[in-house]
């Protein structure tokens, strides 16, 4: 246990460095700067070319989703990560130790061994196919529904709703993606840069306040007008737990059958059935998952 609170501890001090470096020192992965650079860039698109021409700019919840934007992707989320990550990595090592086995005798394939591109494709086609599982699984469960309804609670979408979402999600995530990467183990900084800011600007453009489908990519790449469908509040009789999970790639809904795309859903109601009662304020919203438990137990 001591060697894990020291992890924990180790977490903590470098996040800090971390931030600080990423506020300080402009590089081209800068995560900070990144974030910031790709919003703008969006946001100005949504102004440009408004699909929902009466939206205000300042739509309903505009500040409260940039306060999670930032929220999540750093003040919480890179910490609570980096400690996962590095605890996750000791714990399977340690688990591993005890049988006489290591992570790498799982290694399927090494990145590192085959040519950039070919690496980094594979790289981003395993985490989003394990990533749209995961989201399939936050809309089955419902012990994970709860958490994922905050994200679901978005009214008017905009692309900063792209990271209004529980904390918990990111540690269900990583922790289910852990094993297929370390499987195909070789990934640089590089590529998780490539890859995250790929995500990072199509999930952006999900949510903005667009209407473009990026015509025939539209059975490879998500979109604003089908994502706009997984916010659906009334959903088909047949998929009731959700459609279009996708979360970079639309491909696998189109493979899986769980694409939905009836007809133009500009102006459909959003949110999910009782979303009237789902609390309006940050740290409301944070405990709900906790409250509604606690009186579904009662």
């Amino acid at each position: 246990m001591e060697k894990y609170i020291e992890i924990f501890k180790t977490s903590y001090h470098g996040y800090f460095n971390y931030l600080w470096k990423e506020i300080t020192h402009f590089h081209w992965e800068n995560y900070f700067y990144g974030l910031i650079l790709v919003s703008l860039i969006v946001w100005v698109l949504e102004l440009l070319f408004p699909w929902r021409k009466n939206q205000k700019v300042f739509r309903k919840d505009f500040w409260l989703d940039t306060f999670y934007m930032f929220f999540n992707f750093f003040l919480l989320n890179l910490i609570v990560l980096i400690f996962l990550s590095n605890a996750t990595a000791e714990l399977f090592n340690d688990l591993l130790g005890m049988v006489g086995l290591e992570l790498l005798d799982f290694q399927l394939l090494d990145l590192d061994a085959l040519p950039f591109g070919l690496g980094l494709l594979i790289f981003f086609l395993v985490t989003d196919f394990v990533q749209w599982n995961t989201h399939r699984l936050l809309h089955y469960s419902p012990f994970l529904w709860n958490f994922h309804k905050l994200h679901h609670s978005v009214k008017e979408m905009g692309f900063a709703a792209h990271l209004r979402y529980h904390w918990m999600e990111p540690v269900v995530y990583k922790s289910i993606l852990y094993i297929p990467l370390a499987i195909i183990g070789g990934f640089d900084v590089e590529s998780v840069a490539i890859v995250h800011f790929s995500a990072l600007a199509i999930g952006h453009l999900n949510h903005a306040n667009l209407g473009w489908d990026y015509g025939f990519l539209k059975y490879i790449f998500n979109n604003p007008k089908m994502h706009i469908w997984h916010h659906a509040k009334v959903l088909p009789k047949h998929a009731q737990y959700g459609v279009n999970f996708g979360i970079s790639l639309s491909v696998w809904d189109y493979l899986f059958k769980t694409d939905h795309i009836p007809h133009d859903g500009r102006d459909i109601a959003l949110g999910f059935d009782g979303d009237e009662n789902f609390p309006s304020k940050f740290i409301s919203q944070e405990l709900y998952p906790i409250k509604t438990k606690r009186r579904n137990s009662s």
